[in-house]
Order: C-alpha cells, then structure tokens, then sequence
C-alpha cells in the first residue's frame, strides 16, 4: 500500500482538507471529483475534525481510497497543490493537547530530574492548550518575559475512538493517527519561588504557539509499532536531539491507557509521548530571534518553525 496522510491546507479564506501523497498535497474535494471513493459530505466541510470524529468509517475509507488516489496522482487526473509546503496549515486544533513529561531517563538525567523506579511510578502528565497550536511553517512567538525558550520534539498519538478505562493491550486501537509535537517550552517561566509550589508548567508551557503540530496526520496503520521510530530536532541545521521511541519509559500504550483511568479520551485528543535528551536546558542553549527548528519523526516526516521575538 502506497504511503498516505492527511492535512489541511490554506484555500482561499478557509482551510481544505487533503490528501497528501509524496510528500505533495493533493485537494480530498478535487480528488473527489476525479473518482476517489465518496465521503461523507460532512468530511469536505468539516475536514479533519469531522474525518476524526468519525475514524471508524474515515479509516477503512482510507486504506480503499489509498491505491485509487495514488493511480489518480500517477495519471496526473489529480494535480498537487500549488505550493502546497506553504499553503499547509496545523492539520487541526485540539482541543485537549496531554503531553507526557520525563519520560526519557536520558532526558530526566539533563533536567536533573530524580525519577522512581517505573514499578513505584505512573506517567506523569500537563496539559497544553489549544491557543498553542500552529502549523508547519508558522512562527513560534518568543514572548518578552523569557530569556530561556527551549525545543522538544515528540512522537504525537491522535485518538480516533471514545475510551474510559482502556487496557494496555487494547490501548493502540484507540489511535487514529500518529503525528509530530513540538512542545516549546520557557524553562525560567515554569519555575515559581513566590509561592510554595516550586513548578508553573501553565505559565511556562501555555503561551500561544508553543505546540507546533503537524506537518499532517499519518494513518497509525503506517506506523505499527511507535516503540521503533527515530525522531530528531535540529536548530540552524545543527542537530540537537536524535533518540528512538524504543527508549521510552512509558510506552504510548501505557500511558493512553493511565490517561483513560482520569478522564474519557475523545476523538481529536492529542498524547505527546515525551521527548529525549538534547534539549536547551540540558545544554546550557536557548532560542533566539531568528532561529529555526526542524522536527522530525520518521514515517511522518518534518515540522519546521521559526523563532520570533514578540512585539509588544
């Protein structure tokens, strides 16, 4: 089966849904009209949180419309999207971003994070809110109050079916799709000494546009086992952070199914796994105007932001 994803992309004043083929984004309307296997209607209008919402019919539609559209693309019935790499947008908001923190020993070991044995531990989680959402190719806003802006890349699980208190063994069938998260991070904002509480990840994590996501959606039948992918994040072309998911300390089945036991995971909810070791902090190295991160996890492929200073 050919590799496929899914995106949207900017058309006109709104964004389109699309097919994404070679790395080239292909218009799902058009596609349509060339004789990809029919959707709902609600797909075209309603893009990938429609699609997400219902990825058990999105999902076997996919893997029948995968050989029909890389034919149309091949015969040239379908065209690529004018400068698609710059007209790609986030693929969409989530509206309930839960990122996993430490859960790379190395990554713990640069932080000087003391952790607990895994067997007298659980997956520690935060949040991150929708308004920290940005695509590919948009600009990470560096906001006055920081001097230490940080890059993590991280292998993002996107949740396709409703589950409470889903089993490890089972857990992976909730995912629809697997993505890149970049969770930006001002590491002198997520440290507080005017209260008792020494951690503020909201005031550190939260500001708007510290989770680039994207540069799409790649079926999670691409990639079978997220214990085995290579993920790297490079700032000016230097490289910063290279490890493999197979590293983890809490594998993605394991924490979806923690996170089942708190709350009802929904379709569009986003898990970003953690990050490995090689970030700012661990080295001494912060962003700076001008900079440009390129993330990337393998069978997925890359997400690249630059660094701006806000104005205020």
């Amino acid at each position: 089966m050919s590799w496929i994803a899914l995106a949207s992309y900017r058309r006109g004043n709104r964004l389109a849904p699309a097919l994404v083929l070679d790395n080239k984004l292909y218009d799902l309307e058009a596609a349509l009209a060339a004789g990809l296997p029919a959707t709902p209607a609600n797909w075209v209008q309603g893009g990938m949180e429609s699609m997400l919402r219902d990825w058990a019919q999105t999902a076997p539609w996919l893997r029948d419309a995968t050989p029909v559209a890389a034919s149309l693309a091949a015969s040239g019935a379908i065209r690529p999207v004018p400068n698609g790499a710059e007209a790609v947008a986030a693929p969409y908001v989530p509206q309930r971003i839960f990122c996993a923190a430490s859960n790379f020993a190395s990554h713990a070991n640069e932080m000087g994070t003391v952790l607990a044995a895994k067997s007298q531990s659980k997956p520690y989680m935060f949040l991150k809110l929708s308004n920290t959402v940005i695509g590919n190719g948009e600009i990470v806003q560096m906001p006055p109050e920081t001097a230490k802006l940080d890059w993590e890349v991280e292998l993002a699980a996107v949740i396709g079916k409703r589950c409470r208190r889903i089993s490890v063994d089972d857990a992976l069938d909730a995912v629809a799709c697997y993505t890149i998260l970049n969770d930006v991070s001002a590491r002198d904002l997520n440290i507080r000494s005017d209260y008792p509480f020494k951690h503020d990840w909201f005031q550190g994590k939260c500001h708007d546009t510290f989770a680039p996501i994207g540069p799409w959606l790649v079926p999670s039948w691409q990639i079978p086992d997220p214990q085995a992918v290579q993920m790297r994040l490079d700032v000016n072309d230097v490289a910063m952070q290279e490890d493999s998911t197979a590293n983890m300390i809490w594998t993605v089945r394991e924490q979806i199914a923690y996170l089942s036991t708190i709350v009802t995971l929904e379709p569009g909810d986003i898990i970003a796994t953690g990050t490995p070791t090689g970030v700012g902090m661990g080295r001494g190295v912060f962003l700076n105007d001008g900079d440009r991160m390129v993330a990337s996890v393998e069978g997925i492929g890359q997400l690249a932001n630059q660094v701006r200073q806000e104005r205020v």
